[in-house]
Parts: C-alpha cells; sequence; structure tokens
C-alpha cells in the first residue's frame, strides 16, 4: 500500500490483481507472487515497519486480491477463521514467518549473496503440504495443477500458491533478475524485466519520484550553501 488515499480509513492504491469486495488493497509490483507476499512488509528499512497483513482478513484479502484464491475459496477460509480464531492467529503467524524467511531468500539473491541455509528449509517444509494438496484436472481438455478444496479448509491454504511460486522462482533463470528496491525506506523485491535490467524502483512514480525529490532538494540546498 503506497499511496495516501483512503477508502473506509484504510488505504488503497491505483492497480494490482483482482479487485476486492474493498477495492485494490495491495499495490501488486513484485512481478512473481511470492514477491508480492514479501512486499506485504512495507518501509522494511524504518526502524518501524509497517506491517500490511494485521488480520487472518488481511491475509485472505492479498491472497484474493493476488490471485491465491478465488472467492469462494476465500469466504470459506473467512468463515473458518470466524470459527476458529486462535487458529486464525496461528496462521497469520506462520504467514509472516514465511515471509521472512521469503524475504530472506530473495533479498540474497537480488544481492548476489549465498541462500540463507535456515530460511531455505523454512520453505521446504512449507512445500510439502502445498506439493501434496495439489492434483491434475483436465481444463477445458488440457491437463492443469488445482488445489484440493477441503471443507472446512486449511487456514494454510491462501499461502500454498505463494509457496509454489517462490520454489518456482527459485529454480528458473528469472532468479537472477530479483532486484530490492533502492527506495530509502523500502526495500520491496520485484523482478526487472526492463530491457538493459537497470530498474532500481519497485514503483517509480512513489519510491522513483521521493528519490528525485530528495536529489533536487539536495541540489538546492548545496547552491544556497
Amino acid at each position: 500500500m503506497k499511496q495516501d488515499s483512503t477508502r473506509n480509513g484504510r488505504k488503497t492504491v491505483r492497480f494490482g490483481g483482482v479487485e476486492t469486495p474493498e477495492g485494490f488493497l495491495f499495490e501488486l509490483t513484485g512481478g512473481h507472487l511470492c514477491l508480492d507476499l514479501v512486499n506485504t512488509l512495507d518501509e522494511r528499512r524504518n526502524d518501524v515497519p509497517r506491517e500490511l497483513l494485521n488480520s487472518f482478513v488481511d491475509l485472505v484479502a492479498w491472497g484474493l486480491q493476488a490471485g491465491a484464491v478465488d472467492e469462494s475459496a476465500a469466504q470459506a477460509l473467512r468463515r473458518t477463521a470466524q470459527a476458529r480464531p486462535r487458529a486464525a492467529a496461528l496462521a497469520l503467524h506462520r504467514a509472516r514467518l514465511l515471509r521472512e524467511a521469503l524475504y530472506a531468500i530473495f533479498s540474497a539473491a537480488a544481492g548476489l549473496r549465498v541462500l540463507p541455509a535456515q530460511a531455505v528449509d523454512q520453505l521446504n517444509t512449507a512445500l510439502v503440504p502445498a506439493l501434496a494438496a495439489r492434483r491434475l484436472e483436465l481444463i477445458a481438455g488440457r491437463p492443469g495443477w488445482v488445489f484440493v478444496e477441503q471443507n472446512p479448509p486449511n487456514l494454510d491454504r491462501v499461502l500454498w500458491p505463494a509457496i509454489l511460486s517462490a520454489a518456482e522462482l527459485l529454480t528458473s533463470a528469472d532468479l537472477f533478475r530479483v532486484r530490492e528496491c533502492a527506495g530509502e525506506r523500502c526495500a520491496w523485491l520485484f523482478l526487472d524485466r526492463s530491457k538493459n535490467q537497470s530498474r532500481r524502483w519497485c514503483d517509480m512514480t512513489v519510491c522513483g519520484n521521493r528519490a528525485k525529490a530528495r536529489r533536487h532538494f539536495s541540489r538546492v540546498r548545496d547552491r544556497r550553501e
């Protein structure tokens, strides 16, 4: 959530994914589902980063907008969370832990550093139920992977597509396109698909413009001095 406009007291953004009943609540600029999950912690370089997943309902809203779940699955997850608030709180905690493991992995990849073994182990642990929940189905006559929906749903279901996305990205050539935003406070991750692979900002209209404004202010101050 990078814009300053609000709707019902919550920040809204201009674009990204599927519109939820509450609008576009998250800015999806990562270029890969797992990176969009990482980016649900904003302003990482601040002393106090800004948490965007403040409840399990927020996590489901992210999953719906990002395409990790459809509306039917989202409704089932909300009902289950309402009936089992403690289980939902634990699922949110697991989601945040996974998010930080993914940040450690892909931030290291962006900085051309050795991937942290403990974080990779966390991802491997999360992969087991995500892989087990898939099956092949014919979709328009062609085989494709789908998740077996349970009733009531597993509350980690919203994370499974992001977990598989992370494994896919780690084993693809796109891993070398992962970048970390150069914004002073940001540190969001994204895939650099620019022709010369020189993209520096998660969003030029936000972090890029802030950097331009700071450079302009510095030049004006230097001239005055």
